[in-house]
């Protein structure tokens, strides 16, 4: 049979391959809309990677707190109108156990009640003063100081990273700085790296692949320009499945001396695999032996996915800048919380310390009015002044309480000593990912570090294994990689993202197992089969072949 007609061409296909996907799937979704309001069918948009869960318990201590905050600033003057005080220390921490005995039966208060022995056991915070930046920030009142992030909120949020990122264990402390979301994050690190002559226009870096879009985008900037390596996850089974690992050979041009920094997400997206342990192993064997001053960036925002999940920032810690983001795990996009966390021993403030006089003097300029010792401060510091162009640094900082529902949730998670939330998390994910692939005709890989968050699916793999070379051929002739995302926002209202957007395989697809009802992953997988099948038929029609 002929293949059913749809009404994007090839041209239009080649013309929109030039998008970012997420660009692309705007194109897309307008197609399966317009589908779905002349059908039965739902449109389902399993494009972007918004969660469609969230984690209750501290957002309901989160407002319980809110409570707290209101009522110490009408003790410290009566509401008129909606006009009160602000909270005061003294005593706080006494009216706030008071508070919680009040609430006992309100949702949150455990969390609460727990988070506040939690600082004062762990951390021998004074009690009034840990209680009152609490209130402080909740209100928020008050300008973040210190600007980088309050001082009884970064050691429990460090507790967090140490827990999720290192494995529970770290050798020394990490300097956190807590921003809006993980794409600030990147945003302020790839700056500062330029302002403080660690890169400059131009400067050879890798990136490993495929990868988050924009990373492939930000390197052509005019401002960057930089000249990419890229470093390939084109490890395979023995049958010829995709691994999504790093073979040696693609580590070894690490060694490569002028590569300044590496960017990696790690778990990676789309693939969604953890690096393995032993890629980390040649990798760090590499950067002690052959390019000790590689500076590492590492997105590890899927970590919390992977059972007994390691970061560079772990194997690594002196040359890695870890990137996290509390949106995906608790369901918090629209939240924008991140943190970026630096080693307090590290090759960024050592680099900079190496540079020629001329550059030093020209850098303490620049922040001269932040402090009288300029040449001393931390790379991490600077990032700061730059996020805010040095003359209003102090002015920033992530809003009080964004830094206090980002704590929280560190809270929760640290405090769930099962990791019930997370097995819950993962599970879902699981099971979702299994929906998927028992419907499509290639077996589904097992693997212990696939987060299973994403599904990266190789449709010319897929054609190969399952029908043969000629027809893999034909497929790849007589259509764009990006036909079949068309025939499926078109023909069913369903919106995937091209693969090859993420610097992954031209022919393969994307699908976010985290947005959509379970049961739409079925769907989704038996509709990719069936233009699978609409494919072979018309391949058989035209070569004549069985």
């Amino acid at each position: 049979m002929a293949l059913s007609y749809i009404k994007t061409t090839v041209a239009e296909q080649r013309a929109l391959q030039k998008l970012s996907p997420f660009e692309l799937k705007d194109t897309l979704i307008s197609l399966a809309k317009s589908k779905a309001e002349k059908s039965t069918e739902i449109m389902l948009n399993a494009g972007r990677g918004n969660p469609n869960w969230v984690a209750t318990v501290p957002r309901e201590a989160y407002f319980l707190l809110g409570q707290f905050g209101i009522a110490e600033c009408r003790r410290n003057m009566a509401d008129n109108h909606g006009f009160a005080g602000v909270p005061e220390r003294s005593g706080i921490a006494d009216r706030f156990k008071a508070f919680l005995a009040l609430h006992k039966e309100v949702p949150g208060v455990n969390l609460l009640q727990q988070a506040y022995l939690y600082g004062i056991q762990q951390h021998n915070f004074s009690e009034d003063d840990f209680v009152f930046e609490l209130a402080e920030s909740i209100i928020g009142n008050e300008y973040p100081v210190p600007g980088r992030m309050l001082s009884h909120m970064e050691p429990i949020v460090h507790d967090y990273i140490v827990q999720e990122m290192c494995g529970g264990k770290a050798k020394g402390k990490f300097d956190l700085f807590a921003v809006e979301g993980g794409t600030a994050a990147m945003c302020y690190i790839f700056d500062s790296l330029m302002q403080n002559k660690l890169l400059k226009q131009g400067s050879r870096i890798a990136l490993m692949v495929p990868t988050f879009t924009p990373y492939l985008e930000i390197p052509e900037l005019e401002r960057y320009q930089f000249e990419v390596v890229y470093i390939n996850a084109i490890g395979q089974t023995k049958e010829g499945r995709h691994t999504w690992q790093y073979p040696d050979e693609e580590l070894e041009k690490l060694k490569d001396p002028h590569i300044k920094v590496l960017f990696c997400v790690n778990p990676s997206n789309p693939p969604s695999r953890a690096i393995a342990p032993a890629t980390m192993d040649k990798l760090a064997a590499i950067v002690k032996k052959d390019n000790p001053h590689l500076m590492i960036v590492t997105d590890d925002v899927y970590g919390t996915f992977v059972n007994g999940f390691h970061s560079w920032l772990s194997k690594m810690p002196a040359n890695t800048i870890c990137v996290y983001s509390f949106s995906k795990y608790f369901g918090c996009t629209g939240w924008r919380l991140g943190v970026i966390a630096i080693h307090e021993n590290n090759i960024y403030d050592k680099l900079i310390s190496e540079l020629p006089v001329s550059a030093k003097k020209e850098l303490a300029k620049r922040y001269s009015t932040t402090t009288l010792q300029p040449e001393k401060m931390k790379f991490i510091d600077r990032m700061v002044a730059d996020s805010r162009q040095v003359a209003l640094n102090h002015t920033a900082g992530l809003s009080l309480p964004q830094q206090t529902q980002m704590t929280l949730f560190s809270l929760f998670a640290l405090l769930d000593k099962e990791n019930k939330y997370k097995q819950i998390a993962q599970e879902l994910v699981h099971k979702r990912l299994k929906l998927l692939w028992d419907k499509i005709e290639l077996t589904q890989v097992d693997d212990p570090l696939n987060t299973g968050y994403y599904s990266e699916i190789d449709i010319a793999l897929w054609a190969t294994k399952i029908y043969g070379d000629d027809f893999s051929k034909w497929l790849q002739k007589k259509m764009q990689p990006t036909d079949i995302l068309f025939r499926l926002a078109e023909k069913t209202a369903i919106v995937l993202l091209n693969g090859g957007g993420f610097g992954g395989p031209e022919w393969s697809v994307r699908v976010s197992l985290a947005n959509l009802h379970t049961d739409a992953y079925t769907l989704i997988g038996e509709n990719l089969t069936e233009i699978m099948h609409e494919y072979v038929s018309a391949f058989k029609e035209e070569t004549g072949k069985n």
